[in-house]
């Protein structure tokens, strides 16, 4: 517990796995947030500072993590000219913990590494309570040697962790991982609007997927939400729309096409483009159900 935390991006997730780590005994030493007012609370909270600039946050740990939204902020909080994350940073370890493209990733290990410092990828695949109880899923890549010097860190965070491989590796699998769910989410959608529309009990038509071939994750934790149409918000449909968006430009590196993701993307995207975007994942189904958004 000698190692000191910080944190840039501090929204439901990061402030909990800041949270987390602060239950756990570590010092959290600083935060920062593009919401200034999110990372002032967060600090007034966990007893550190709320730094305004990117710098100041490596100046103040150890180990620095990185929740962020997308490859454009990935870049400007690593490569921007005036104050990055990179700045002064040699012996620093930064662990980074959105769903980007494994091409950023990349981009940022090998700055890291220019600068003495190393980056490890720490791509989660669960939800807000799993970030405030320490029950994340993590995916990690980069240098194995580095993943081990903050394990114990790790192992705070999370009930499973897989080590992929090298840099952008955890990247490509978290990328799969979400295209697969946003398919499984979307299908179940259809499945359950058409049932309504055929005037079957969605309770029974749920109880029967459960048992057969129809059955999914996706069928447990979004299928009751679909039907009462409450889409309080755990995985965004914007998130969605951007995660199928990586995982269709990663195919397309390999040549292969992915009629199923585009497909899914072209529903998310649609969530967006009718305001929709901020609703969970779930609320895809406001598209196939009679007499909703569709």
């Amino acid at each position: 517990m000698s190692q000191t935390v910080a944190f840039v991006g501090v929204g439901k997730m990061g402030a909990n796995m800041a949270r987390r780590l602060k239950d756990c005994g570590y010092s959290v030493t600083a935060v920062m947030d593009v919401n200034a007012q999110a990372a002032a609370d967060l600090a007034a909270e966990l007893g550190c500072k709320a730094c305004t600039k990117l710098a100041d946050v490596t100046a103040a740990a150890d180990v620095i993590f990185t929740v962020i939204t997308n490859d454009v902020a990935m870049r400007a909080i690593y490569f921007n000219a005036g104050d990055n994350l990179l700045v002064n940073a040699k012996g620093k370890i930064f662990v980074n913990c959105a769903t980007l493209s494994p091409t950023v990733f990349r981009e940022v290990f090998d700055a890291a590494k220019k600068a003495g410092a190393d980056s490890l990828e720490a791509c989660m695949a669960s939800s807000i309570s799993h970030a405030r109880e320490g029950k994340l899923y993590l995916m990690l890549a980069g240098d194995e040697a580095v993943y081990e010097k903050v394990k114990a860190l790790i192992e705070q965070m999370s009930v499973n962790r897989r080590f992929i491989g090298g840099a952008g590796r955890a990247a490509e699998v978290k990328a799969l991982v979400n295209m697969v769910m946003n398919i499984n989410t979307a299908g179940l959608a259809e499945g359950l609007g058409l049932a309504a529309a055929l005037g079957h009990d969605l309770g029974l038509v749920r109880e029967v997927f459960s048992q057969t071939g129809a059955n999914s994750r996706v069928l447990e934790t979004d299928s009751g939400d679909m039907v009462a149409r409450e889409h309080d918000c755990w995985f965004s449909a914007e998130h969605a729309a951007k995660d199928s968006g990586i995982a269709a430009e990663i195919a397309a590196t390999v040549s292969l096409n992915l009629p199923l993701n585009a497909a899914t993307k072209a529903q998310y995207d649609k969530m967006v483009t009718l305001g929709l975007g901020e609703l969970d994942k779930s609320g895809i189904a406001e598209l196939t159900f009679k007499g909703r958004h569709a």
